[in-house]
């Protein structure tokens, strides 16, 4: 009960700018959830499932309320036309058989609550999920999207999701040396899970050094296995503290505090994972410190773009060039805030709710096509 009470404080406290917040819980599979709806002035509103152990009820509902309201940041910002959503679903994200919370019959109880939404909320994978998990969901539900694509689905976002992390990076190398070449460029990665592990073999490729650290060893020695030239860390204060040029964030949120920003090496931090700041003073003490910071929801919009054009049924390669202009904006939020001598998140923040009030003054949709968001970019600060 008291769990239950400091998750409605956290809902009164955090999400009053929220349409609409749901309860999902299932007796019979042991199903609990939650679906954050953010906004839908842009349309139906589209985020990942998360599948996390979180300690506490009010700890999920903190962690959805976050993550939806960057959903709609990332994709007014991504020029795609959906709103921002998120579910996240507590519980340990490994199958059943091996000890952990996943079922198929919890799958599906969950894709019949998203289901009862009737389209306000598009679910997709994120941390803890995968395209598999998604065909269980979709089974239940149409609207599910990043399934199989042995079942028309566009598969594995996080394919895209690294690209277009490696293009944001790119863009930083820019901003910050005068060049996107990332050759002999130092990075760090925090999290090698699908999207950590995909960003590594594009610096590799990129002729970067890569040090990487995780708390699962399994997955280390996976990304060492395939690149024999990368090192290991031993956990994230660590790898912080090495001499870095990037320092990339692909775990979970909140990887940017006082403390790490106070202890960090890297003069860049560019990395897929979502909410990267602990609190939003922190986008200021980055600054100070003069480490450039991409924000996270432009950088790692490249799985919204996938998922989206999976539902439009647009080429792949059209897709991936459509990411690969992620480059652009990054470049044009840097160019804009260091004009004005704000944080990049400040310039990032203000043209995403132009868009969002925009489109909720006209009561529809507003689409802005790359051209367009450039212009925006330019007059909204």
């Amino acid at each position: 009960m008291a769990m239950l009470t400091r998750a409605a404080d956290t809902i009164s406290e955090s999400g009053n700018d929220h349409e609409q917040v749901v309860w999902c819980r299932d007796q019979r599979t042991g199903l609990k959830a939650v679906i954050a709806i953010h906004s839908t002035a842009l349309g139906p509103a589209l985020g990942g499932t998360r599948f996390h152990p979180y300690a506490s009820e009010g700890d999920a509902v903190k962690d959805v309320l976050d993550l939806s309201r960057g959903m709609s940041y990332k994709n007014a910002l991504a020029g795609v036309d959906f709103g921002g959503g998120k579910a996240v679903v507590i519980g340990d994200p490994r199958p059943a058989a091996d000890g952990g919370t996943k079922s198929e019959e919890l799958l599906s109880a969950y894709g019949r609550f998203v289901q009862s939404l009737s389209g306000r909320y598009i679910t997709a994978c994120d941390v803890g999920t995968q395209s598999a998990d998604m065909d269980v969901v979709g089974s239940q539900c149409a609207y599910t999207l990043g399934r199989s694509a042995e079942l028309g689905g566009s598969g594995d976002s996080s394919i895209l999701t690294a690209y277009g992390v490696f293009q944001a990076m790119r863009a930083c190398a820019q901003s910050r040396w005068g060049s996107p070449s990332l050759h002999a460029r130092r990075v760090g990665i925090a999290g090698v899970g699908k999207v950590g592990r995909r960003l590594a073999e594009h610096l590799t490729a990129a002729g970067a050094t890569v040090v990487v650290t995780d708390p699962r060893e399994d997955a280390v020695d996976r990304v060492r296995r395939a690149h024999p030239g990368i090192e290991a860390a031993p956990h994230t204060d660590t790898l912080i503290t090495r001499p870095l040029d990037i320092y990339a964030p692909c775990a979970m949120s909140a990887a940017l505090n006082y403390r790490t920003v106070s202890r960090m090496s890297a003069s860049v931090v560019c990395g897929a994972a979502n909410n990267q700041l602990a609190r939003p003073d922190v986008a200021d003490l980055l600054q100070r410190r003069g480490i450039l910071y991409a924000p996270d929801y432009v950088v790692n919009a490249g799985g919204v773009i996938q998922v989206s054009a999976e539902r439009s049924g647009e080429s792949f390669d059209k897709t991936k060039a459509k990411v690969a202009e992620i480059f652009d904006t990054t470049t044009e939020i840097f160019g804009q805030a260091a004009a004005e001598g704000v944080p990049p998140t400040t310039a990032a923040d203000r043209i995403a709710r132009q868009r969002i009030a925009l489109a909720a003054e006209h009561d529809a949709p507003l689409f802005l096509d790359r051209g367009h968001l450039r212009g925006a970019l330019k007059s909204s600060l």
